[in-house]
């Protein structure tokens, strides 16, 4: 007699050459304290071993796209009662995964997202993520959004409004969520956090990044979605020679935040990996900045 295994979460990665990055988050899903789960790599015709490496740790590959058209054929591919949608660039412990869909279930959550923290100590990476945390929970219930390296709904509600716009080819993550939202309230859950990769930073330069974030931003405001004058390189993290400016004064920023993170040790606690160039610290303000977000999650944000 054939037994079939219940499958309660789809884990669906969007790939095209992360060869470097994937089998990190592998290892992530491998050591997973909950079981009932697969894992389908879309991907994007990659020219080194992502798709290799995907099969040699069990996961299913089929045939991708773009991030929006890769995530829609996992998604048809999919068995799970929940998609769990990740970038090849993000790491999380190994209670992840049954520790967001407990926290779903319990709070009847169809649509969320998490905190995102950088897998980089530049103090501008930190505040970037830190002011990028607080606006998500603050606008959960009034403007949605949500990175597409986290998004977590459940089928049901994925098929409902019709998976991603493949029309949409920037922020297509934001607009799914602006449209599931409008069917079931959308959470940030507050077990669960997500590293993240900087690399999209380095490309563009992290001030080039935030004049671009805010682009897209005013144009989904005022223009509506995105489907064409932004260009969008996916797979592509070669770091960019432009911007020269902005990169000399965000060298200028980095150098003042390390400075001050050095003010506010003593003497005897400045040690040689402080002073080295390209080493951060983290500040007590983004401590106090961790400490209160998680007690605004407890209160209900």
């Amino acid at each position: 007699m054939a037994i079939f295994k219940i499958v309660n979460i789809s884990v669906i990665i969007p790939t095209y050459n992360e060869e470097e990055y994937l089998p990190k988050l592998l290892d992530c899903l491998k050591s997973q304290t909950l079981d009932d789960f697969e894992i389908i790599v879309a991907d994007a015709g990659s020219t080194d071993r992502t798709a290799d490496i995907a099969r040699e740790y069990g996961s299913r590959v089929v045939p991708g796209g773009m991030p929006g058209v890769g995530r829609n054929a996992g998604a048809a591919a999919a068995e799970g009662d929940y998609y769990f949608f990740f970038d090849a660039d993000v790491k999380f412990n190994k209670h992840f995964l049954e520790s967001a869909y407990t926290e779903m279930q319990k709070r009847f959550v169809d649509v969320a997202t998490c905190a995102a923290l950088p897998l980089s100590n530049v103090p501008l990476d930190r505040m970037m993520h830190g002011f990028a945390n607080l606006y998500v929970r603050l606008n959960q219930y009034t403007n949605p959004m949500a990175p597409g390296y986290c998004i977590l709904i459940h089928s049901r509600l994925f098929h409902r409004i019709g998976g991603f716009d493949e029309d949409v080819t920037l922020a297509e993550d934001m607009d799914l969520i602006r449209r599931a939202a409008k069917h079931r309230p959308f959470r940030v859950l507050h077990s669960v956090s997500v590293n993240v990769s900087v690399r999209r930073h380095r490309k563009e330069g992290r001030l080039a990044f935030i004049g671009h974030s805010f682009s897209v931003s005013w144009h989904r405001t005022f223009k509506g979605e995105i489907t064409e004058g932004f260009d969008y390189e996916f797979g592509n993290f070669e770091e960019s020679d432009k911007n020269g400016r902005l990169r000399k004064l965000e060298k200028g920023i980095n150098k003042l935040a390390r400075k001050f993170t050095r003010m506010g040790k003593g003497p005897d606690q400045v040690t040689r990996k402080d002073t080295a160039e390209q080493t951060d610290s983290d500040t007590s303000g983004f401590q106090k900045l961790r400490t209160w977000l998680r007690s605004r999650g407890k209160s209900g944000l």
